[in-house]
């Protein structure tokens, strides 16, 4: 692990509790922070895609994050997601985030808009440019329909300020390519695949299944990089279901309710996302069940 590194281990994208009108419920947002810590995460993902950040006003959005980095009190590395699809505001954020405290960003490639590799390399270098904290991309191009190059990252790889990127397209090849070409740390950024990246050198995993299982994966992953690779294998098929279970629907409806299911209050998703079927919710309890992760909160 090279000593500048955002974090190793397992990262929560941590999901934002809303009360009954749709407004962020701090209270419990700093109840499920404290659970996450006291089950051994190793960082904190605030507003990512988990979070809701995209139906986040600007003032809400500062707001968590101030209010998590705070809550923290530096037990763990806070990641404060600053993505955006117009550079200039996601410049404006990033030195929000950087003002409040956060120890790293994370940067999803434009979506919508999308950008050309040419145009991905101005966007990251801008944001780079405007602030002094690390800067973890994140390329998911199943949401966003914009795919970093291997070569892309060869170039942004160059940047001070650019170190670690959270994979998340399911190429293994990829993976292995910005292993080879560059010095970044790569994180997983999909729960199945996390023991596959760690494989080709990754440094962790930011999960989405660890809202509600932190300790489980938290010791899948450090299990193999203690090299007890067979024993974190094991969990990794024993939570296989519920890394599944987490997107029967759209991110982070499942997770949401696996909140609640769990004791937590955490709400209901905003619109456009609603809640999910009846059907859909015993499946997910029933997948809980076999966990014991019913009522345990």
């Amino acid at each position: 692990m090279s000593n500048n590194s955002i974090f190793t281990g397992c990262a929560t994208a941590i999901a934002t509790p809303m009360n009954a009108d749709g407004s962020i419920n701090y209270e419990e947002f700093g109840r499920l922070i404290d659970y996450q810590i006291e089950h051994k995460i190793d960082a904190l993902v605030i507003c990512g895609t988990t979070g809701e950040s995209a139906t986040m006003t600007d003032e809400e959005h500062i707001g968590v994050i101030r209010y998590g980095i705070e809550r923290v009190n530096k037990r763990v590395p806070v990641i404060a997601g600053a993505g955006s699809n117009d550079t200039a505001y996601a410049v404006e954020l990033s030195k929000e985030a950087e003002k409040a405290g956060a120890d790293a960003l994370l940067h999803v490639t434009p979506y919508y808009n999308k950008a050309s590799q040419r145009g991905l390399i101005k966007h990251f270098t801008a944001v780079a440019d405007a602030v002094s904290i690390p800067i973890m991309l994140y390329n998911v191009p199943s949401r966003t329909g914009c795919n970093i190059a291997v070569d892309t990252y060869v170039e942004l790889s160059k940047h001070p300020n650019i170190r670690a990127v959270k994979e998340a397209s399911g190429n293994m090849s990829a993976v292995m390519g910005i292993a080879a070409k560059t010095d970044l740390d790569i994180y997983s950024g999909n729960d199945d695949e996390a023991l596959c990246v760690m494989a080709l050198g990754g440094k962790g995993l930011v999960s989405v299944t660890s809202n509600v299982a932190p300790e489980e994966k938290h010791n899948e992953i450090s299990l193999y990089l203690e090299g007890k690779r067979e024993e974190a294998l094991m969990l990794a098929r024993k939570l296989y279901a519920l890394d599944k279970a987490m997107f029967m629907d759209v991110n982070p409806i499942p997770v949401k309710e696996a909140l609640n299911i769990m004791g937590f209050n955490a709400g209901e998703c905003r619109l456009p996302l609603c809640s999910m079927t009846e059907e859909m919710k015993a499946k997910l309890k029933a997948v809980m069940e076999e966990l014991s992760l019913v009522g345990i909160v």
